[in-house]
């Protein structure tokens, strides 16, 4: 296993919170976990830093920790890059592709009372990772989807089960906005959105 694919499952591990926020990181538990020697290991918590996963406590690592000043960081370049990119999409993409952004709607609409705040979370990316792809800008996408990976540290956090009916209300509204191909509701539905989502994760973190 090389060092990119440990620091990769290791990335995934703290996104889901399988490592939870504060975490100090063993680097020989985490060799003998991933069968490699602790310099693939030392290696891919590097990488890790360098990307804010991870970040030194003393002479070990330690999984980064919330924060709401992290948050709003976030939530500036989000409502800065994502809403000029989610335009540059729908500027970009085919008729084939608009149209299938109602296998999103359908999906979204099929959750109910059952669905986790994975769920509900995954099927909110699904949508913000299709209009990255549609840029046809792979470096652009992969800053956007960094930014989104670290949201999404959040959401999972949270201690309440989020509201399906009120959660969706933007993400179905931008569907509806690629299909129709309208680009002022786009922007308009964009912005809310990021602000909206931060909005409520710095009041629940705040109560």
């Amino acid at each position: 296993m090389t060092p990119r694919q440990v620091a990769e499952q290791l990335k995934q591990k703290i996104i889901m919170l399988e490592l939870p926020p504060e975490t100090i990181l063993n680097i020989s538990e985490l060799a003998v976990q991933h069968g490699v020697s602790r310099t693939p290991v030392k290696e891919a918590l590097i990488v890790l830093q360098a990307e804010e996963w991870v970040q030194r406590h003393g002479s070990h690592f330690m999984v980064t920790p919330l924060s709401l000043e992290r948050i709003k960081q976030i939530t500036e370049i989000r409502s800065i890059l994502e809403v000029e990119s989610n335009l540059l999409a729908l500027r970009r993409m085919d008729e084939t592709t608009r149209r299938s952004f109602d296998s999103l709607r359908v999906r979204i609409n099929g959750l109910d009372s059952s669905a986790t705040n994975l769920d509900i979370v995954n099927a909110d990316l699904a949508l913000h990772r299709r209009l990255y792809t549609a840029t046809r800008n792979t470096q652009l996408a992969k800053v956007l989807d960094h930014l989104l990976s670290h949201y999404l540290r959040f959401w999972l956090s949270l201690p309440q089960r989020i509201e399906l009916d009120s959660f969706f209300d933007d993400t179905l509204g931008m569907i509806a906005a690629v299909v129709n191909n309208d680009e002022k509701a786009l922007r308009e539905l964009s912005e809310h959105h990021v602000a909206r989502s931060a909005d409520f994760i710095v009041r629940i973190f705040l109560a």
